[in-house]
This record gives structure tokens, C-alpha cells and sequence, in this order.
């Protein structure tokens, strides 16, 4: 069963659960965009694991070699809560124990004007984060 959660909520659960970790699914163009989770303050860091919903056995496989512990909670985000559903859901299929999605996502939906952070999400709850080099 998969679990869903506030980026603020996701936030303080990494915080208190040391073995929990977070799965970054969007993509290489996203996290260069807008940016990635920094999880530095929390001795941890977010891993960046692209979802492409045509190699799901290839995903699953890269998932399994990051965190082959099924034990180990972990928390999906994508920019909207919806890719970060499907890898939850897939996770829990897996046989992992903990699967959460970040149901807000990075940066939440557009607001009436069309941008998105402005909402809900990581972004939005202004959540540490860092631009890779």
C-alpha cells in the first residue's frame, strides 16, 4: 500500500526516520531547472532516479541496485505528485516495505496563472534545495 504525504511532511519524516530515503523520479531537465532536494542537513542526499514509464523493468532494476534494502522507507517526488505515484506504487509491488509519494511533488500544480511553485510542493514550502553543477 502506498502512502501519500505533504512536502512539508516528507520534510520532517526524513528528518526523524535515519533510514528513510528520498527518490527523486524527474528528469535530468528538471532537476538542472529548477533544482534538486538538498538533504545535506539531514547527513543525507536525495537520489536522482529518472521514471520513464516505458522501461519500468529498467527502473525497478536501478531502484533495487540504490536501496536493496526492502526494508528502507522510501519517499517518491516527482514535479507534481504524479510520476512520483506510479514509481510508489511500482515500489510497493517490489515488495517494499515503506513507499510514500510526495503527493504535492516538487513544484506543485500551476496556480491561475499558469506557474508552477506557487501552490504547494517543495518549491513552494521553500524546503532546502541546490542546482547541480
Amino acid at each position: 500500500m502506498v502512502d501519500c504525504i505533504s512536502a512539508r511532511e516528507a520534510w520532517e519524516r526524513l528528518g526523524a526516520d535515519k533510514d528513510a530515503v528520498l527518490i527523486d523520479v524527474r528528469t535530468p531537465g528538471e532537476w538542472q531547472a529548477v533544482g534538486l532536494p538538498n538533504l545535506s542537513t539531514l547527513d543525507k542526499e536525495a537520489i536522482a532516479l529518472s521514471w520513464d514509464p516505458y522501461d519500468a523493468v529498467g527502473f525497478a532494476e536501478a531502484l533495487r541496485e540504490a536501496v536493496p534494502s526492502l526494508n528502507t522507507p522510501l519517499l517518491f517526488l516527482c514535479r507534481s505528485g504524479m510520476r512520483s505515484q506510479q514509481t510508489a506504487e511500482l515500489a510497493a509491488h517490489l515488495g517494499y516495505e515503506t513507499s510514500i509519494n510526495i503527493v504535492e511533488g516538487y513544484e506543485g500544480p500551476p496556480d491561475a496563472t499558469g506557474q508552477r511553485g506557487r501552490v504547494c510542493g517543495w518549491q513552494f514550502q521553500d524546503l532546502p534545495r541546490f542546482f547541480p553543477g
